[in-house]
């Protein structure tokens, strides 16, 4: 089946009360507690905002090279995925539906291409 990532950039959340984050936190997990008992789960997270570790490694020169973060020039970035392993786009569709409305701010879904061997 394929596999598709819905995620969101943290920019889209908005500005909101610590109230109402605590509110979709639970509705958030229920949909994930949903995905896999739909046996579509694969993976569910959010990426730390502020505290965690932000590098890049390029290798286009030649040689590795790490640069601490943030390091793009942009206002956006990632801010948590999920990936599901569903039968078709109309189900894709539906899982991003619902962690839009669980969340309340927008996802985004692509397919990912097919593994070599499971075409």
């Amino acid at each position: 089946m394929p596999e598709y990532l819905i995620y969101f950039n943290q920019q889209w959340v908005g500005d909101h009360t610590e109230e109402w984050f605590r509110g979709r936190g639970p509705l958030a997990s229920a949909v994930v507690d949903e995905i896999k008992a739909a046996g579509a789960y694969v993976y569910a997270g959010g990426l730390e905002e502020e505290d965690g570790p932000v590098f890049s490694a390029d290798a286009t020169s030649g040689a590795v090279i790490f640069t601490d973060g943030p390091y793009v020039e942009t206002k956006e970035f990632l801010g948590g995925l999920t990936i599901v392993d569903v039968p078709d786009e109309e189900t894709a569709r539906m899982w991003a539906g619902k962690i839009a409305e669980a969340c309340g701010w927008p996802q985004e879904v692509r397919r990912f291409k097919p593994r070599r061997g499971s075409l």
